[in-house]
C-alpha cells in the first residue's frame, strides 16, 4: 500500500489498478495509541474494482504513526495484508509552483520568482532547472527561498526555466517532489515571457495557419478570375473603341453613312433632300460665219 499526502489537502492510499487486481479489497486504518480501527469511507474504484482509498483533510494526522490493513476476499477466503508503519509528514507531495515570472535586474542578470500553493512556505525547498537553445542538457540548482538569480545571460540565446518543490528536512524527510511547473521562456527569440505553451500556440499561428490561409485565399481568387468573366470585367474594365462599330456599319450599309441606318424617320431624312429642280441647258460652240444660221433654223433644239 502506497500513501501520498497531496499538498496537505487530501491523501490517497493505493494498492494496484483494475487491470492487475481480481479480488475484492477492503482497507482499515488507525493511528497507534490514538484511535480505533476504521474502515475506509471513500474507496477509489475502476470498473467495480477497488484499488485505493481517499482520505479527507480532517482524517489526516501528521507526526502520528499510521497503519493500514487490507483484506482481500477471493473464493470464500480472506487474506489480510498489513502494511508497515508510516509517518504522514514524510509522505507529503507539495503542489506545483505557479506564477513563474522573470525580472531583468541589470544588463546581464535575471531574477526568477514564483509562488507555491503549499500552505507552509517555510517548510519548502525548491529546484530550478534551465537551459538555453544552444545547450544539450539541463542545469539544475537547489534553492531555499522562492527566488532564483541568474547572474549572466547571453542575449543571443533564449532560456527555458522550470521549478518544482519538496518538503525540507525541518518539516519532514519526504523524497516526493512536486510536478515541474509550467515553463517560462526568456531571450531574443521569445516574444513574451509567458508559458511555453502560449508561445508555441503563437508559433503555429504565425508560421503555419497564416501562410496556409493566405494560400487558400489566393487560390480562390485565381479560380474566380479564371472562371468568372464578370470578375474580369469588374477588376479590369475594357476601354471602348467606337471606331470598330462604325466600320461594321459602313460595311453593312454599303458605305451609306446617312441617317437611314441610325433609325431616323424617313420624313426627317427627306427634309434634308433638295426640293427644287432646274431644266437642262445644253451649251455648244457657234458655227463659222460662212455657214451662220440662226440656231432656231438649223437645229431642232
Amino acid at each position: 500500500v502506497e500513501c501520498v499526502v497531496f499538498n496537505e489537502e487530501y491523501m490517497n492510499c493505493t494498492w494496484g489498478n483494475s487491470e492487475t487486481l481480481t479480488a475484492n479489497y477492503s482497507l482499515y486504518y488507525w493511528y497507534e495509541n490514538r484511535s480505533p480501527v476504521v474502515e475506509c469511507k471513500h474507496y477509489l474504484q475502476d470498473r467495480g474494482i477497488r484499488f485505493g482509498c481517499h482520505f479527507n483533510q480532517s482524517e489526516i494526522i501528521q507526526f502520528q504513526p499510521f497503519r493500514v490493513l487490507v483484506n482481500a476476499s477471493l473464493g470464500g477466503r480472506t487474506l489480510k495484508i498489513p502494511s508497515e508503519r508510516m509517518e504522514l509528514q514524510d509522505l507529503v507531495k507539495p503542489g506545483t509552483p505557479v506564477n513563474l515570472t522573470i525580472h531583468n535586474m541589470s544588463s546581464n542578470q535575471l531574477q526568477l520568482t514564483w509562488t507555491s500553493p503549499y500552505p507552509k512556505a517555510q517548510c519548502l525547498e525548491h529546484a530550478v532547472k534551465y537551459k538555453s537553445n544552444k545547450d544539450t542538457g539541463w542545469t539544475e540548482h537547489q534553492v531555499k527561498g522562492d527566488t532564483f538569480s541568474f547572474p549572466s545571460v547571453d542575449y543571443e540565446k533564449y532560456y527555458t526555466f522550470y521549478v518544482r518543490s519538496k518538503i525540507n528536512s525541518y518539516c519532514g524527510s519526504t523524497k516526493l517532489w512536486s510536478e515541474w511547473s509550467v515553463p517560462v521562456v526568456w531571450g531574443s527569440n521569445s516574444t513574451s515571457k509567458g508559458p511555453a505553451e502560449e508561445q508555441l500556440h503563437w508559433f503555429w499561428i504565425h508560421t503555419v495557419l497564416i501562410p496556409i490561409a493566405s494560400c487558400l485565399v489566393l487560390l480562390v481568387l485565381v479560380v474566380l478570375l479564371v472562371r468568372m468573366e464578370r470578375v474580369w470585367v469588374i477588376l479590369m474594365p475594357r476601354i471602348p473603341n467606337p471606331s470598330k462599330n462604325f466600320d461594321e456599319l459602313f460595311i453593312t450599309h454599303n458605305g451609306n453613312r446617312r441617317l437611314e441606318w441610325a433609325g431616323v424617320p424617313k420624313d426627317v431624312v427627306e427634309s434634308f433632300k433638295p426640293n427644287y429642280s432646274e431644266n437642262i441647258c445644253y451649251v455648244s460652240e457657234l458655227p463659222p460665219k460662212d455657214s451662220y444660221e440662226p440656231l432656231w433654223e438649223s437645229s431642232n433644239h
